[in-house]
């Protein structure tokens, strides 16, 4: 019980961590895990001996581990969507000039798992997150359409639609519509909703039994998804889609 109660205490340690807080002190740690301080020191002094957190010899605070940073890069590139489909998010992101990424769904929210630029390759990262939401961006949309509707209703119970921009659906009703629209057509868009001046379209990705596996967005300028372009770029999204859901073993 004991090994099992500090693994999952290391997980909410290592969950204290964003790009926002890269740095925590024992004194914040303690605080956020409601631990005493003499046991975080001793699970922070584990983690650090085993390369999951590093300390700041200045300020004493800690940090991410190189550990952590090395599992995640094992996990981006072993990942089997990524794998079948990094040859096609080059391509595309080479030849329309956008970012295309990859994401799946995960405890409510879409981690981005694959971004491809035009001229440099394609990388596990995202450009300004790793986790984004899922009402608001084209990724998130295209992956709620086709949850099962249990899953789906529980999701818009439980989430709280923030304004990211004043573009976002903050209505679940509104949201509903949205995604009913999205199934029927079978892509989503993203309309300046997460980011300003960022815009998407996004289709999912199936895998053997009709399992949804993951999403393939094309993002760049709101402009390049309105007029005769967006029509171009929604068949190559679709067609992509398709054939990448092929290579994960779905049969239509």
């Amino acid at each position: 019980m004991g090994n099992i109660q500090s693994i999952e205490r290391a997980s909410k340690l290592l969950d204290l961590f964003s790009v926002n807080r890269p740095r925590l002190g024992i004194s914040e740690i303690s605080r956020e895990l409601e631990l005493a301080k003499g046991t975080v020191q001793g699970l922070v002094r584990t983690m650090a001996s085993e390369g999951l957190l590093s300390q700041d010899t200045e300020t004493r605070k800690y940090r991410l581990g190189s550990k952590v940073y090395e599992l995640g890069a094992i996990f981006g590139k072993s990942l089997d969507v990524n794998q079948r489909a990094r040859v096609f998010a080059n391509e595309i992101a080479g030849r329309r000039k956008l970012i295309v990424r990859i994401g799946i769904w995960d405890k409510g929210s879409v981690l981005i798992t694959l971004t491809a630029h035009a001229g440099s390759g394609s990388a596990p990262a995202g450009d300004f997150a790793l986790r984004v939401p899922a009402y608001c961006t084209g990724m998130g949309k295209a992956l709620l359409a086709f949850l099962d509707q249990k899953e789906l209703d529980l999701y818009i119970e439980q989430t709280e639609l923030n304004a990211f921009t004043p573009n976002t659906i903050t209505d679940k009703d509104s949201l509903r519509e949205e995604l009913k629209l999205t199934k029927a057509r079978g892509y989503a868009s993203n309309r300046e909703e997460h980011w300003l001046r960022r815009g998407a379209i996004a289709a999912p990705i199936w895998g053997r039994n009709h399992f949804l596996v993951a999403s393939l967005a094309l993002v760049g300028d709101p402009s390049r998804f309105l007029g005769e372009e967006n029509d171009a770029l929604i068949v190559e999204l679709m067609e992509t889609a398709r054939e990448i859901s092929l290579l994960m073993g779905h049969s239509h």
